[in-house]
């Protein structure tokens, strides 16, 4: 007994003479037609990933990975704009949040700072692909909505030191990895990219320096921070002076340009080759890394590793300059005039009576320069 005798009905009632020709010619084709099913629908999964991956890429952040498909399930929304100066639960609450996902906003106290805005700052930047001329500072609904989300920032390299640090130029945008986790994520200021000429101070034992004394002299660089891949070798502690300017908590990783803080830190390049952070990340930011830490400097042209570990043009004497000696001004001499009296007792006696006159003279001195 055939299939067709089992289930007549599956043919819509075909008549029992007509099955075996139906049949041999449907079983005949049956095998080429299923390859062919699965042959399409493999090059459709393929063409749509493929689809998938490109919208991808374009839509998202090409320095990191940022995975917001899933949403906790307890939200709080936001009934204003955040912003600088402003006070409140809801502050801290961002605050909270952007610690949480190690941005640094500062003292979690519930104050719109400007530790929080710079952290806002980096938090548009590396996360929402905002470009970095146009990042406000200010926390929006909408944004509030973002931040709130399952974010995961990844690093772009698997380096091989246990830490290691990934500089995005065109974010302006620091973050530090530890077994490939952030650990920070920091608002930073790179070089300006032009040429300068400054009277700098040098302290000693930093490069340009061999004395035991602070030194002047006048300088001119490029101040270009070179993309690439480096290793943390030195650090300083406290507040330095070299070639480059002030450096707070200097960690250098290339010739002279260094990880530091500064007082400004803008949202523009602003620094003659160095990356520097707020003054406050700057205080502990030597603790997270350690010599021999990887740095790679992305610059959003082509890859590290094809630039190598490029070193940053050298500085020359400023032909301009010149050291102004000293002056010292003497004073000059004016003749002055003394009078001086003396009077000379006269005694007269007349009779009984005794009567005493006085005779003045006059001296005249004369100073002459």
């Amino acid at each position: 007994m055939s299939f067709f005798d089992e289930f007549p009905d599956e043919f819509g009632g075909v008549e029992p003479d007509t099955l075996p020709r139906i049949y041999s010619k449907l079983d005949r084709w049956r095998f080429a037609l299923v390859a062919f099913a699965v042959l399409m629908t493999v090059i459709a999964v393929g063409v749509l990933s493929s689809g998938s991956e490109n919208s991808s890429s374009e839509n998202s952040n090409p320095d990191v990975v940022v995975d917001t498909s899933s949403v906790p399930l307890n939200t709080v929304p936001l009934d204003r704009t955040l912003e600088i100066g402003m006070k409140g639960d809801d502050v801290l609450r961002v605050q909270q949040r952007l610690k949480d996902l190690r941005f640094d906003p500062g003292p979690i106290d519930g104050e719109f700072g400007q530790n929080t805005v710079q952290a806002m700052w980096a938090f548009e930047k590396l996360v929402m692909s905002v470009p970095r001329e146009r990042a406000t500072g200010v926390v929006t609904p909408s944004t509030w909505a973002i931040m709130q989300s399952n974010l995961t920032i990844k690093p772009r390299r698997i380096a091989d030191s246990p830490s290691h640090v990934e500089i995005y130029l065109p974010e302006q945008v620091l973050v530090v990895f530890k077994k490939d986790e952030p650990v920070l994520i920091t608002h930073i200021s790179s070089g300006t990219g032009v040429p300068w000429c400054e009277e700098v101070k040098i302290d000693p034992g930093e490069e340009g320096n061999k004395t035991d004394q602070q030194i002047k002299i006048g300088i001119c660089g490029e101040a270009v921070t070179p993309a690439g891949i480096f290793y943390f070798y030195n650090r300083r502690t406290g507040m330095r002076e070299t070639k480059l300017g002030s450096l707070y908590n200097p960690v250098y990783f290339n010739y002279n340009i260094a990880v530091h803080g500064a007082i400004l830190v803008p949202l523009k390049p602003a620094s003659h080759g160095c990356v520097r952070i707020p003054m406050s990340v700057a205080r502990y930011f030597p603790a997270l890394v350690a010599y021999g830490d990887r740095v790679y400097v992305f610059d959003g042209i082509k890859e590290p590793e094809e630039y190598g570990s490029p070193i940053p043009p050298f500085d020359k004497p400023d032909p301009n300059y010149t050291t102004i000696a000293a002056e010292t001004t003497l004073p000059t001499s004016v003749s002055t005039t003394i009078s001086t009296a003396t009077t000379l007792p006269t005694v007269t006696t007349v009779g009984s009576v005794t009567t005493t006159s006085s005779t003045t003279s006059s001296t005249t001195s004369s100073t002459t320069p």
